[in-house]
């Protein structure tokens, strides 16, 4: 039963972070990101935000360090669109998932290429 809680939780925050990300942050350094998924700890204490940027390793790490750095506006924020007793910490990660599944498929494409069907 908590578990699901902290699912719609994690929900919650996934879509009021994308919210303020998009409209609220300011820095330049914030570039064409989405929020992808938010893990909650059990007892609401930290939340992991991972992120798809677009850009270079160096452009991604710049987004993630001006995210960090404005850590404190945003969970303010948070607070004030969300009800919860305590904000969660938030932790922000490059989420490598979607490059990992494009570098697969590029694989998959390549073998097929070498290999045609008889």
């Amino acid at each position: 039963m908590a578990r699901v809680r902290v699912g719609r939780v994690g929900e919650q925050i996934k879509k009021e972070l994308s919210h303020i990300i998009q409209t609220e942050i300011k820095d330049p350094r914030v570039g064409f990101l989405t929020v992808t998924g938010v893990d909650v700890t059990n007892d609401l204490s930290q939340a992991k935000v991972f992120l798809s940027i677009l850009g270079s390793e160096e452009d991604k790490n710049n987004a993630v360090k001006a995210l960090t750095k404005a850590t404190g506006y945003i969970r303010s924020e948070l607070g004030k669109r969300i009800r919860l007793r305590k904000v969660p910490e938030l932790i922000f990660k490059i989420d490598t998932s979607i490059d990992y599944s494009s570098r697969i498929e590029n694989l998959l494409h390549q073998i097929k290429e070498e290999n045609p069907p008889e």
